[in-house]
This record gives C-alpha cells, structure tokens and sequence, in this order.
C-alpha cells in the first residue's frame, strides 16, 4: 500500500483517505441520532455560517445605528454585548434567532427538546469567544455546541 494514499493528500484530507480504504462514517449527525436529510437533521456548515453572518450583521446594524448613533468606534464596542443578549433572548425563548429563522435552523438539546437557558447562556459566550465555534468534530458540531450538549438542526 502507498503510504501517501494512507495518509491521504493534503487536499483531501484524512477523512476521504480513510473512506477510499473502505471507513463508513456514516452521514452528518447520524452518531446523535439525527436523520440525513430534512427536518431535524443537522444543519450545514454554511447554513450555520449564514446564519450568523446576518445576526452578527443586524446587531452591528443596530450598534451603529440606534445605540452610537453613527460613532462606529462605540458601534463596535457594543455589537458583541448586543449580540449576545440578543442571541440568549431569542435561543431562550424561541430557540432561534433571525439568522438561523431565515437558514432554517434552530438550536436543540441532543433529545431534540428546547435548550435550557444555562445552556444557551454558556453556548451564546463560547460561540463570542470565536474558537470553540471554529473548532468542528466529524459531524461539523461546533465545539461550543459539544460543550453544553446542543445541536443546531434544520426546521
């Protein structure tokens, strides 16, 4: 066997390497019990990202617009504070935000009920903090997600 197709090429990665070998991972979610597709399946990669491009967006919006009054030094002060109350507000009492509405997601627990609110609190932080929402598992979880026990799933 050559050693570079164990590997796997750098533009692969590991994962395709290991499935051309024959490794079944199975679809996205299914180690949590989620199905494939449709609803309540887990939600894409980019459905995630959009999701919080445009929250991050209207809070910056409103920051600038209704709470600096167009100072963009203090909008910036005041867009992650925004984000964060506003994200907690609406993941704990609709378990979703505008963002997520307009992808189709919402936030659930593993058992597929709603997130309790320590959950969302400490998620809501570490999602701030940026890292844990960059650093995936297998099944593109966010870390922040695995750390409270949460799953964002398609409506």
């Amino acid at each position: 066997m050559d050693t570079r197709e164990a590997l796997g090429s750098w533009l692969d990665g590991p994962k395709a390497a290991a499935e051309k070998m024959g490794a079944d991972f199975g679809h996205r979610g299914e180690r949590l019990g989620l199905p494939k597709e449709g609803p309540g399946s887990m939600g894409g990669p980019g459905r995630r990202l959009g999701a919080l491009v445009v929250d991050g967006w209207l809070c910056s919006l409103v920051a600038y617009g209704l709470i600096s009054r167009g100072d963009q030094g203090a909008a910036n002060l005041w867009t992650t504070p925004l984000f964060y109350v506003v994200t907690v507000l609406l993941l704990a009492t609709s378990g979703t935000t505008v963002g997520k509405r307009l992808f189709g997601l919402r936030v659930v627990r593993l058992d597929g009920t709603r997130a309790s609110i320590p959950q969302v609190l400490l998620r809501t932080l570490l999602l701030c903090l940026i890292v844990p929402a960059a650093v995936w598992d297998r099944d593109t979880r966010g870390l922040h997600d695995k750390a409270v026990g949460t799953v964002e799933v398609r409506i």
